[in-house]
């Protein structure tokens, strides 16, 4: 990846409804040749789709926690199949593995406490292989989507 493909992923980053001819004059390539290096980058992973940046308090998810979840077994079908769960829960929005304890780390969106204590005792608390569900609730966020430094 060169300096000019770099200039080509911050541009997309920041507005990723930039159509190619506009990308082209931003980053001082040709049309053609700008095209073919976003089919590349496209190709190999790097830009993995494009999205609307949505404001969750705009559509009624006025809630957010974090959940710590620690497992009771770390083999690999009892991650994989609490994976697999987890990912089918639309409100879990993000999920990470983590080193060390806890082992996952859940960001969770709901409408309200209540819609979030229904969420949490009938899914969350149901996941495979769950020994200890530890949740905080997100009073205020204060960096959110930040773009990638390029």
């Amino acid at each position: 990846m060169d300096r000019t493909d770099k200039k080509i992923l911050a541009e997309l980053q920041a507005n990723g409804r930039l159509s190619v001819t506009e990308l082209a004059e931003r980053v001082g390539l040709s049309l053609s040749p700008c095209h073919r290096r976003v089919k590349a980058l496209e190709e190999l992973g790097i830009i993995k789709g494009y999205h609307a940046d949505l404001d969750a308090s705009q559509i009624g998810f006025n809630f957010s926690a974090i959940i710590f979840v620690t497992l009771k077994d770390g083999d690999k079908k009892a991650l994989s199949n609490f994976e697999e769960k987890v990912s089918d829960i639309a409100n879990v929005i993000q999920a990470q593995r983590l080193f060390g304890n806890p082992d996952y780390l859940l960001h969770v969106v709901a409408k309200d406490l209540a819609s979030f204590q229904k969420l949490y005792d009938d899914s969350l608390s149901a996941l495979p292989n769950v020994q200890r569900l530890t949740s905080t609730i997100v009073m205020k966020n204060v960096v959110t989507n930040r773009l990638l430094p390029l």
